[in-house]
């Protein structure tokens, strides 16, 4: 094979190389950008999971939102929320019974009203420094997380909306607390959004029940992959629980989420396999034109062989050329979509907030598209190129062999 040749020829024929290589381009820029797209989602649909450690949560809902005969309770100062009602301790029990569960923690949810507005208010088990809200404290922009009782964060926007400060106190529920801290709730952390967070032990003393009240339990997975197996375990283990996971945030996403989580490889293909058969046809259609030099090639003693070999390096070096322009192209229209922000509602359960409340946008967040470059991607789009010129290769040799050489002669 003559290298030298091969990029004379690609370099003398620049509007049929760059014919070949820009169909190539399209076709993995489309499967690029489709792919990293999709998997950008999914990575959003997992970020209020991801962003406190949890694979799962488990919650109680009031009876009363199950039965509507039961009589409504009071929605005056400290209460529990609708969907987070105590979780008892034979309920713990059982959960720390079930396989597949790495590690578990606990927290209580509480929702105050009073004539200073809403509050949804967070005990956070400070014992659990890498599961459940306890994460939240990586997002400190002032001072520091509480390390005893009396001690309280506020997120910021609530914090600026009451005109307090780092140092001041705070009453909640009659009491008054030292805000030590205030914090940015990081995007897409709605699961453990709240207004205030407290020590486990205080917002339990709040809601005046027992010492050990939690209405939250925040779950870890040896294996995600065991993640629906589980959910079912729990589910039959603890009568009444929901159990929740990211796979509830897409099923609220639905409409782009849904194509690119079940049809991106299918429709990147589909467009892969148009451009690499408008490559082959126009490679192929191009013997034609270049019978010419094929004759003259075999009248200075080429083989065949020779031939279609120096055809393939030509095609092989467009494939390559076109893979790698199809690549960025690819990774620049995604990382270009990357700044579209897509709405993510929050489940029903997972809401910490009532529909009604005002202060607070905890529920309705948009999340930026975390799109990033992946190495296998990458891989699996120059793979696909090295693949399309070999399929070009073969069907250039197939036609290649049908052209006898006596009727090559008699062109020239």
């Amino acid at each position: 094979m003559n290298y030298r040749y091969i990029w004379k020829e690609i370099r003398h024929h620049r509007h049929r190389t760059l014919v070949n290589v820009l169909g190539i381009a399209v076709g993995i820029a489309l499967f690029v950008s489709i792919n990293a797209v999709s998997a950008a989602y999914q990575r959003a649909i997992s970020l209020p999971f991801k962003n406190i450690g949890a694979d799962i949560v488990v919650q109680r809902a009031e009876k009363r939102s199950l039965d509507s005969g039961q009589p409504p309770a009071s929605m005056r100062g400290i209460r529990l929320p609708f969907s987070n009602q105590i979780l008892s301790v034979q309920d713990m029990e059982k959960l720390r019974t079930i396989s597949g569960i790495d590690a578990m923690v606990a927290s209580l949810l509480l929702w105050e009203f009073d004539q200073g507005g809403f509050k949804t208010i967070m005990g956070v088990d400070l014992t659990a420094p890498s599961l459940g809200p306890i994460k939240v404290k990586e997002w400190l922009a002032q001072g520091r997380f509480p390390e005893k009782t009396g001690e309280a964060v506020l997120e910021t926007h609530f914090a600026k909306f009451h005109k307090i400060k780092a140092g001041d106190t705070f009453t909640i529920g009659g009491r008054s607390f030292n805000v030590v801290g205030l914090l940015e709730i990081k995007e897409g952390s709605q699961v453990a959004a709240a207004n205030i967070y407290l020590p486990l032990a205080d917002a339990q003393s709040l809601l005046g029940g027992s010492a050990g009240d939690i209405n939250i339990a925040y779950l870890h997975m040896k294996n995600p992959a065991q993640i629906d197996e589980i959910k079912t375990q729990i589910s039959k283990t603890l009568s009444g629980v929901t159990v929740t996971s990211s796979d509830s945030f897409l099923e609220l996403m639905g409409g782009m989420s849904q194509i690119s989580s079940q049809f991106s490889l299918v429709v990147s293909l589909v467009a892969l396999a148009g451009a690499i058969f408008l490559i082959i046809k126009t490679m192929v259609g191009n013997l034609v034109e270049r019978s010419r030099e094929i004759g003259i090639l075999k009248a200075v003693g080429w083989t065949s062989s020779d031939i279609q070999k120096q055809l393939m390096g030509e095609t092989f070096m467009q494939a390559i050329m076109g893979g790698i322009a199809g690549i960025a192209a690819g990774y620049l229209i995604s990382y270009l979509l990357g700044y579209l922000s897509i709405p993510v509602a929050t489940p029903w359960e997972l809401n910490l907030t009532p529909a009604f409340a005002k202060i607070a946008e905890t529920s309705a967040k948009t999340i930026r598209l975390p799109v990033s470059f992946s190495a296998g991607l990458t891989a699996a789009a120059l793979a696909l190129s090295l693949f399309a010129g070999g399929l070009a290769s073969y069907f250039m040799g197939r036609r290649m062999s049908k052209m006898k050489p006596v009727d090559i002669l008699r062109r020239l």
